[in-house]
């Protein structure tokens, strides 16, 4: 007796992993074994990105604190120190976007923070 193989659903498992890869280069959209590779490769690279965007905004967000902090006569860890002296919790997201889009309101966070 013939072996019976079910074609329908491992046709249709390529035929989902093919159609997302469709918009990759060459031979990585339709040949079988290097698409699902890349697809899977692509998954991974998209969990540790996800980790590492956090990472990147974080050090954006001090950056752009830092450089408005020394617009102000202090350095970036002069100021984070008179915050938590002062008891002023705020995060690194809110103050950045203060820094960048309010600048009189950061500039009195930080005159607030001198003089604590």
């Amino acid at each position: 007796m013939p072996r019976s193989v079910n074609h329908v659903a491992s046709r249709a498992k390529r035929k989902r992993i093919l159609k997302l890869t469709r918009g990759y280069f060459g031979a990585r959209r339709n040949v079988w074994t290097v698409a699902k590779n890349t697809w899977e490769k692509g998954l991974l690279y998209a969990y540790r990105d996800r980790k590492n965007k956090k990472r990147n905004f974080r050090a954006l967000w001090i950056q752009r604190i830092n450089a408005a902090a020394r617009m102000e006569g202090m350095s970036y860890s002069q100021l984070m120190g008179a915050m938590h002296k002062a008891g002023m919790a705020m995060n690194r997201k809110v103050l950045a976007d203060l820094a960048m889009n309010h600048p009189e309101a950061f500039k009195a966070i930080v005159a607030k923070a001198k003089a604590n």
